[in-house]
């Protein structure tokens, strides 16, 4: 009796434990189907929301349009102009990456409705994949956090601060044009990666105080590393197979991006670290608002670093140093590939255009004569024709080819309305060929530019640096650095290019590129002065 009772106790135990096991393994697969049931419930929402907008076919469940995507950065963005051409027409067009639609703006009202805005400021989720890198610094960063920094570095711009910085492009300028010395009356050459070494070491003296010189060293292991970064994030953002961080390292693609990640993260750390000390040794200098640096009785210039390590938020707390890290990086990153585009894309175009080139020296014989002196502020403000030529062709090879902002909120889009949630791609590149703004856009004009021209223009035609709040904060250092390096070239050379448009190999991946490089010739200038 007394066995039987408990072999009838055990067995009730067991019951009891089996059904809370199954419990316990319901609620697990309850768990696990609503944490994917969720995202396909939003995904689908937002299907039906937005099956009337045009849409780039054929567009397969969960990987939307991404088997499409050419691999190759030329072959893709082929892809990409394509569609434009074949879709320009339409208010908004409709790409699936995955389960996230995002949408494609091409005209200024539609551009101006995102971009003006003070609540669409979140950056699109294809960001995400810079954090590694850049972490959630100017660039990347939303909400209380980005305004509190762009508060706190925007004095970094002041103009006396900018003018210290206009002697370091003077000399690595200077640097460029010795080195093209050499190659006057020559073979063609590729002119990119010498004027990205100059654009590299003007960022990181201005940036970080440091003189790296790049420009007598091609095989630079931080510029490749950059290069590297920029080609696997532009290809892990179009495809959603690598988008989960547990699954990307197992890619060897995942490895080469940690590989470059150390290096630049090494870069600007070591440069972080002797910059902090020699703040801290420092103990008889005194530092004016301006960025001038007295010590020892001798003026000291002052960069960016030095700036971050001294600010402090409006609670009086200073930068952490991962704070410090990702603004150096942020700006590291966009300081000088952005400007080694623009100037190579000036000295194709000029190369190109030998009546616009003549005019740019006639304008620099005005301002210099005969002189070998650096460019002053004064002089940029009188280069007005220079300034329109680099305009021009940041029209139409703006280097920064796409970006994106998350909607906030319901919008209105033309007559569609867009959810909350979904990402806005801007294309510049699309933008700038507007033909109703810019007649002929695949002409270069410089003259477009000129102020009785821009009358009348809408304001949001032309996005080379973006717009409204979220805008570039260095453009006024990029046009500064671009007109100086340019005139100093061009006091001395006469451009020839030796591509047509089709053999330069667009790939716009984070920025706009040419895979053939910039194949130029130069000239003695003088024998080119009528």
């Amino acid at each position: 009796m007394g066995s039987g009772l408990a072999v009838a106790e055990a067995a009730g135990g067991a019951r009891l434990l089996y059904w809370a096991a199954a419990a316990a393994g319901a609620l697990l697969v309850a768990l696990g189907a609503a944490s994917v049931l969720r995202p396909l419930a939003a995904a689908l929402g937002r299907w039906r929301q937005l099956r009337v907008v045009p849409g780039i076919s054929p567009c397969y469940p969960l990987l939307g349009n991404a088997l499409l995507f050419e691999p190759k950065g030329e072959d893709f963005f082929k892809q990409i102009i394509f569609h434009f051409e074949q879709l320009k027409n339409e208010p908004l067009v409709k790409l699936w990456i995955g389960p996230l639609p995002f949408l494609l703006c091409f005209h200024p009202e539609n551009v101006e409705i995102i971009l003006s805005s003070s609540k669409h400021i979140d950056k699109s989720f294809a960001y995400k994949f810079l954090h590694p890198w850049l972490g959630t610094g100017l660039l990347t960063s939303t909400g209380d956090k980005w305004r509190t920094r762009r508060k706190m570095i925007t004095p970094t711009f002041h103009f006396t601060i900018l003018n210290d910085f206009l002697e370091v492009m003077n000399e690595q300028a200077n640097v460029l044009a010795d080195k093209f010395e050499k190659c006057v009356d020559k073979e063609p050459f590729n002119c990119f990666l010498d004027i990205t070494l100059c654009a590299l070491d003007i960022i990181c003296e201005t940036a970080m105080g440091k003189n790296i010189g790049a420009q007598n060293n091609k095989d630079s292991e931080y510029v490749r590393a950059i290069y590297k970064m920029s080609d696997v994030i532009h290809h892990r953002q179009k495809s959603p197979w690598l988008w989960p961080e547990f699954l990307y390292p197992m890619f060897q693609e995942g490895r080469e991006h940690n590989r470059s990640l150390r290096i630049l993260h090494n870069f600007t750390d070591k440069v972080i670290k002797e910059k902090a000390c020699e703040q801290n040794n420092c103990e008889e200098s005194k530092c004016d608002f301006d960025g001038s640096c007295e010590q020892r009785g001798s003026k000291k210039r002052r960069a960016f670093l030095d700036m971050l390590l001294n600010a402090t938020n409006d609670d009086g707390s200073k930068l952490s140093y991962a704070d410090i890290r990702e603004e150096v990086d942020t700006f590291m990153f966009e300081g000088h590939d952005t400007t080694a585009a623009a100037m190579s894309w000036v000295m194709y175009l000029l190369g190109c255009y030998p009546e616009a080139q003549k005019k740019v020296d006639m304008e620099l014989d005005e301002v210099f004569g005969d002189s070998d002196r650096h460019v002053t502020m004064e002089d940029l403000k009188k280069l007005r024709y220079l300034e329109c030529v680099v305009k021009e062709a940041l029209r139409l090879f703006p280097s920064v080819p796409f970006f994106a902002r998350t909607l906030s909120q319901d919008s209105w889009i033309n007559g569609y309305k867009v959810p909350k949630g979904v990402d806005i791609i801007v294309s510049p590149y699309a933008l700038h060929r507007e033909q109703d703004v810019f007649p002929e856009p695949e002409e270069f004009r410089p003259e477009r530019f000129f102020p009785e021209n821009c009358i009348g223009r809408h304001p949001y035609a032309y996005v080379p640096f973006s717009a409204g709040p979220r805008n570039c904060i260095g453009q006024r250092f990029a046009l500064m650095e671009e007109k100086t390096v340019i005139a100093t070239l061009l006091r001395r050379f006469w451009v020839e290019a030796n591509q047509k448009r089709e053999e330069l190999g667009l790939v716009a991946e984070l920025i706009l590129r040419p895979t053939n490089g910039i194949w130029i010739q130069l000239k003695r200038r003088t024998a080119y002065i009528s």
